[in-house]
C-alpha cells in the first residue's frame, strides 16, 4: 500500500513529518513528492524537508491508495496553484480512493471540487471556505475524505488514516508504541 505526499515550499513541516511518520511506522510505504523543480522543500518555521521525489510526468497515481496533503498558508496556497495536484485530487475521487487534508489543505479540496456534500475540518481560521460542511473538531471522517484541524491534531489525523487504510488494530498498536490516545 503507497500513500503519495505531495510537498510544497511553506509546508507545515509537524504536519508532514507527523504523518509521514505515523504512516511509516504502520508499514504503509509513504511517497513524499516535491512540487518545485528540487527535492528540497523549504517549509515554514525555516525547516527543510526532503522529499522523496518529484512530481514528474512519470508519477503513477493509480499504485497509490491515497492522496494526503499537510497544510500550512504558503505550502497550501502552492497546492492549491498546481494543476497537478487538482488534477491528482479528482483522480482520487474518480476512483473512489482515500483524499487526507490537514489544517488550511483542505481548502484545496474545496477548489477541487472533491468536499462536495462531505462533512470536513479545518484550521478555525478557514472554516468559511469550507462552509456548510464545516464541523469544529480534531478530525473528521466522511466517507473516503478524512480532514483535520491543524499541527495539534496532526498525531490523531495520521492515526486516523491508518484505521481506514489498514485497519483498527494497526493503527492502535502504533498509537501504543507511540504513548498516544487514539
Amino acid at each position: 500500500m503507497r500513500v503519495l505526499i505531495p510537498l510544497a515550499d511553506g509546508v507545515e513541516p509537524l504536519e508532514a513529518v507527523s504523518i509521514m511518520d505515523v504512516l511509516r511506522r504502520a508499514g504503509i510505504e509513504v511517497v513524499t513528492v516535491s512540487l518545485s523543480e528540487e527535492t528540497t522543500v523549504y517549509a515554514a518555521h525555516q525547516v527543510v524537508l526532503i522529499a522523496d521525489q518529484l512530481w514528474d510526468d512519470d508519477l503513477e497515481l493509480e499504485t497509490f491508495a491515497a492522496i494526503v496533503l499537510p497544510g500550512g498558508g504558503r505550502g497550501t496556497e502552492r497546492l492549491a496553484a498546481d494543476e497537478r495536484v487538482m488534477d491528482a485530487l479528482r483522480f482520487f475521487e474518480e476512483n473512489e480512493l482515500l483524499i487526507g487534508a490537514i489544517c488550511a489543505a483542505p481548502t484545496v479540496l474545496v477548489k477541487a471540487g472533491v468536499l462536495d456534500g462531505c462533512k470536513a475540518t479545518c484550521f478555525p481560521d478557514h472554516a468559511e471556505v469550507l462552509g456548510a460542511s464545516y464541523v469544529d473538531v480534531p478530525v473528521v471522517a466522511d466517507g473516503l475524505i478524512i480532514t483535520s484541524q491543524g499541527p495539534g491534531t496532526s498525531l490523531l489525523f495520521a492515526l486516523v488514516l491508518v484505521r481506514h487504510l489498514i485497519g483498527e488494530e494497526v493503527a492502535e498498536r502504533v498509537a501504543d508504541a507511540m504513548l498516544v490516545s487514539l
